[in-house]
């Protein structure tokens, strides 16, 4: 019976807890990038802005903000992977498990695929930055020192 550093355990019920919480951490915080955005502009909020293709944008302020608030939302959602997932080899799996739920959560919102260009952009930027960025933050707290207890040597 050897022992290993870390065991993995399939758990699939951790596993399911953490998609819901990302997808939580997802809509939660995107919702609050918007409301920033949106009392700075004075714009109504709306689904739209979080299911709709439509209002991502390079043409109107609004789009803009709106694509802003997403790309803020990857790094919140970075944040989230460092703290709830915590395990590098992870982040990409969990990152494309968000928004693929957000992509078919697009698709019952519009009753079609998303078909902007300006929308898979948008997303495929926010995957690549929260996954990087989620990443790159779990290996350096997986890579830190550890600890050897260095007290008093006694002098036999």
């Amino acid at each position: 019976m050897g022992s290993h550093f870390r065991s993995y355990i399939w758990d699939p019920v951790l596993i399911l807890s953490q998609i819901v919480l990302m997808q939580c951490i997802y809509y939660s915080f995107l919702g609050l990038w918007l409301a920033v955005v949106d009392s700075l502009v004075q714009t109504n909020r709306s689904l739209d802005q979080i299911f709709s293709y439509e209002v991502l944008g390079f043409a109107t302020m609004q789009g803009r903000l709106s694509m802003m608030a997403f790309i803020l939302n990857s790094l919140t959602c970075a944040l989230g992977l460092l703290f709830f997932i915590r395990r590098g080899k992870q982040c990409l799996d969990f990152t494309i498990t968000v928004h693929f739920f957000h992509m078919i959560g697009c698709w019952i919102y519009n009753a079609h695929l998303p078909a902007a260009l300006s929308w898979w952009l948008v997303n495929v930027a926010c995957m690549a930055l929260m996954a990087v960025i989620g990443e790159y933050l779990c290996m350096r707290t997986e890579l830190r020192a550890i600890p050897v207890n260095s007290g008093p040597k006694s002098n036999l």
